[in-house]
């Protein structure tokens, strides 16, 4: 796993994508930025083998490099369920297929490049959406996710994992700062951590609880929980009835 140091440099980007220098430090970078980020996926694994049955398709919409989608179909074995991952960026996907081939020894995993926006979505027992709402647009994340809530088949789970702000100034105030001395805690300088929150400035725009609450209502899912929160990162389950 190659270290992530793109925001030590002089020429580091002023806005952050998911280009090719990224893909080459992505795995690093979601250890070191994500907080209990392999308990998440681990809670994911549990609900997943509870809610889905033989023979259901498991979406992962912004999959990256596909960590946490060949993660899951290694831990879920008493089961069979088809893996796609679908993300927007040629680099990413390209690097998915390369850890596909080398880790995974379980049928049924694939991995497309598409925009997950304009993806066709066959019927499916589960959508995964880790870290990926907070980077569309505002304006058509609940178009969006109608089209998920649509393509679920009855009982199917939609899975959200967000950074997410607080509206309570001294709150929000105190979770970032939380989570800033945790990114000091993995080995991030400061010089990194301010270059990287400016390039992230208008690419990713995180919601409040209530609002991603709300959206996921009017989107239909009638039924939706959190199941997990470290300060400003939350992640919510929602079943479709």
């Amino acid at each position: 796993m190659t270290r992530d140091t793109i925001f030590e440099n002089a020429d580091c980007p002023d806005e952050f994508s998911f280009n090719q220098q990224v893909v080459e430090v992505f795995d690093d970078m979601l250890e070191r930025s994500i907080p209990c980020y392999h308990q998440t996926t681990g809670m994911i694994c549990t609900l997943l083998q509870h809610f889905c049955h033989p023979n259901d398709t498991v979406y992962d919409l912004g999959c990256s490099t596909g960590t946490t989608l060949l993660e899951l179909a290694r831990q879920i074995s008493d089961i069979n369920l088809a893996f796609v991952g679908i993300d927007s960026s040629e680099a990413m996907i390209d690097k998915a297929k390369i850890k596909s081939k080398m880790l995974s020894r379980k049928p049924g995993v694939s991995f497309q490049k598409l925009d997950i926006i304009d993806a066709d979505l066959n019927e499916c027992g589960a959508v995964l959406l880790n870290y990926t709402l907070q980077f569309l647009r505002p304006p058509v994340r609940l178009s969006f996710l109608k089209k998920v809530y649509n393509a679920l088949r009855p009982g199917g789970i939609l899975i959200v994992c967000e950074k997410v702000i607080s509206h309570r100034p001294v709150i929000n105030r105190a979770y970032i700062d939380l989570y800033l001395d945790f990114k000091r805690n993995q080995g991030y300088s400061e010089t990194e951590i301010a270059k990287k929150r400016e390039a992230l400035e208008n690419v990713l725009v995180p919601f409040s609880i209530h609002e991603n609450l709300d959206l996921l209502k009017e989107s239909g899912f009638s039924e939706t929980e959190s199941f997990f929160q470290w300060f400003n990162f939350v992640s919510f389950l929602s079943v479709k009835r």
